[in-house]
């Protein structure tokens, strides 16, 4: 801090040029962030995946259905502790714009599969109770401004349900337990979808969610229960629940790759620019960084004072990060359904103030270095 009203006296010296900076590293940085939640994201899709559970689908495809009876054989299995299943059913709420997801589920072990999404005790009894209840996520009720005890019409299209009228009475909410828990879902009693579906769907399910003991079985596990479905009419694919979500997020692409190529290129151009604008700065300077020697500075303080300034850059840029945060959640309620739940994490805040840092070092390396072996002599011939 001796010399910091130098280093900020150069600066601002050119204003504009200043300001022009520190707006390439805010936006750079609010990139960085936004693309670093939405890659979060779809890593973590459908909530924080848990090591001890396990998906089964069709192997064809999750449209195809699967049998219902294969639920006591699956539970049967060495290692498997719950068995719960699953319908789509792909209702619209007024407008087929007020997307969220709606699942039939089984809710007598719901809560043993998925402990770490919450629903109060006397909400879930009166669910259970209420053959058209539905418990509904903290920020489905939110969005649409629901409340507890309001009665919902849905209407879907799927399973030959088209003229059948559906309202649900909202019972409960749930709330997760993590950050990246997914609260826009509505539950559904697979009792009361069951009984107004064709009797060919009756018996059919879309897919099992396992709960086992030990995370380690888990591959034992998925092959005992595909071979026992093997050259049968619906063959099974099982997998652990992180595997499903990554399978799923493929759908969209590889956005990994789209994302860490966009922040590459992003980062490299600032890099450009933030050199660009040091190495500038310096050779403007270069008669008074030779006084500054020639009255007892060192080498490393001259090099010293090149990092702090580009340092200090980096530094103000990350107002950006500030921006992408407070952008999150308006992006999030713009998009309601759309994405995965978006989260900025503080693991993600710390991580751009890092990529800051380290641009900044390497744009201001160059020049002072440059500065650093001036010779005294022959930059006063400049002056």
């Amino acid at each position: 801090m001796k010399f910091a009203r130098l280093i900020w006296a150069n600066l601002v010296r050119k204003k504009v040029r200043l300001l022009l900076t520190i707006g390439s590293f805010a936006v750079a940085l609010f990139l960085f962030a936004i693309l670093g939640v939405v890659n979060n994201a779809f890593s973590l899709a459908g909530g924080v995946v848990s090591a001890n559970r396990l998906v089964v689908t069709n192997r064809t495809s999750i449209i195809n259905l699967l049998p219902l009876s294969y639920r006591d054989e699956i539970l049967r299995v060495p290692g498997v502790s719950y068995v719960t299943h699953y319908n789509w059913f792909g209702g619209v709420y007024q407008d087929p714009k007020n997307f969220f997801p709606q699942f039939v589920m089984d809710p007598s072990t719901q809560r043993q599969v998925y402990p770490e999404l919450k629903v109060p005790d006397q909400q879930w009894k009166t669910f259970l109770n209420d053959r058209q209840g539905a418990i509904v996520g903290a920020a489905t009720m939110k969005r649409f401004g629901w409340k507890v005890g309001d009665r919902i019409p849905l209407h879907t299209t799927l399973y030959g349900l088209a003229n059948v009228p559906f309202e649900f009475n909202i019972d409960g909410v749930y709330h997760g337990t993590h950050p990246q828990d997914d609260e826009t879902q509505f539950w559904i009693q697979w009792d009361y979808f069951r009984e107004n579906v064709p009797q060919a769907i009756k018996g059919q399910i879309g897919w099992y969610v396992i709960r086992i003991a030990n995370p380690d079985d888990a591959p034992r596990i998925a092959k005992t229960i595909d071979q026992m479905y093997i050259n049968s009419p619906n063959e099974t694919r099982t997998e652990t629940e992180s595997a499903y979500a990554a399978n799923w997020v493929k759908q969209f692409g590889n956005i990994k790759f789209l994302i860490v190529t966009i922040g590459m290129v992003v980062f490299f151009t600032l890099l450009l620019v933030t050199g660009n604008t040091m190495a500038i700065a310096v050779r403007e300077r270069t008669p008074e960084l030779a006084i500054l020697k020639a009255i007892g500075f060192s080498d490393r303080a001259v090099l010293g004072f090149i990092l702090s300034e580009s340092m200090a850059i980096a530094i103000a840029g990350c107002v950006g990060l500030l921006l992408a945060a407070g952008a999150v959640p308006a992006l999030a309620q713009a998009m309601p359904g759309m994405l995965p739940p978006l989260v900025m994490t503080p693991r993600l805040l710390l991580s751009g103030v890092g990529a800051a840092l380290l641009v900044g070092i390497a744009s201001a390396i160059l020049p002072g270095l440059g500065a650093m072996r001036l010779r005294v002599v022959n930059a006063l011939r400049r002056v």
